[in-house]
């Protein structure tokens, strides 16, 4: 399997087409390994874009974009979003701009690029950045980003942005009942929109060994928040990827009394510190 296209500064960028591509590569003093591969039961091309991006030698910006099932030319609305971002932030890099200004603005500049496609295009992306030991969310759509102890607690969730991912957020539904839930195909923001919204998370110190996850609704929609965490939590990252990436897998090709099943494109990141960090 092989990355797509290499992004300056040694950034990698994964468009897979018709084949499962993954990568792993060190930055911000971490370890990311990344996967995307076509939704099993569909002979069209994966509309997700994944991208791993370097701000310098001690931050990175990590992407998962999702284009709109259902909408045209998906996988152009999703590459168009990573490569303008990624443009941008190189751009602001050598402006030496903050790097949360950096993001918000190439976020913006990704849905301009979108709109400007013309042909009705859409993606979700949800964005984490890493600086040092800080990470913070930016979100739009449904894909969705986690942070996990070495122990399993759930130190940042992003809520999808969707009828059941507000109503898991309000208390209405539990986690398991919206994988379930007749409307869980409907997303409520997008980038290529004229009212596309950033969601902002609160800043969170990552501790050494937790693991940040990044993730399509080809995931979410597939594994339980619980089995992704007993996944991830611990052990190789390689190893993790595997892991999520079978259960899923499993349950798109077929579909089990209790257990949800919808297929479609998956992408995964996965990001750790090492366990001696000096930042």
């Amino acid at each position: 399997m092989k990355v797509t296209q290499e992004l300056p500064d040694d950034g990698l960028l994964l468009n897979a087409a018709t084949e499962p591509h993954s990568a792993a590569t060190e930055l911000a003093g971490g370890m990311a390994v990344a996967y995307s591969d076509r939704d099993p039961t569909k002979e069209t091309e994966n509309e997700d874009t994944v991208a791993l991006i370097p701000y310098g030698p001690a931050a990175a910006v990590l992407v998962v974009a999702d284009g709109a099932g259902g909408l045209p030319a998906g996988k152009r609305a999703s590459l168009t979003a990573v490569e303008t971002l990624a443009s941008s932030l190189q751009t602001s890099m050598q402006q030496t701009s903050l790097l949360r200004t950096a993001v918000l603005n190439g976020i913006e500049a990704a849905n301009e690029a979108v709109m400007a496609l013309g042909n009705g295009s859409a993606t979700t992306m949800t964005v984490v950045t890493i600086e040092g030991r800080i990470v913070r969310s930016y979100q739009i759509g449904d894909s969705e980003a986690i942070v996990i102890g070495q122990r399993g607690l759930v130190k940042l969730q992003t809520t999808a942005h969707s009828p059941t991912g507000f109503a898991v957020e309000a208390g209405f539904l539990d986690e398991r009942e919206a994988l379930h839930h007749a409307e869980r195909h409907l997303v409520s923001n997008f980038i290529g929109t004229a009212d596309m919204r950033i969601d902002v998370g609160a800043a969170v110190e990552l501790d050494l060994r937790d693991t940040v996850l990044l993730a399509s609704d080809g995931l979410m929609d597939n594994v339980h928040v619980e089995e992704i965490i007993d996944c991830v939590r611990k052990g190789p990252l390689q190893d993790a990827i595997v892991a999520v990436v079978d259960i899923a897998g499993s349950r798109m090709q077929k579909a089990r009394l209790g257990m949800p099943s919808k297929p479609d494109d998956l992408s995964i990141i996965l990001f750790r510190k090492p366990d001696h960090d000096n930042t």
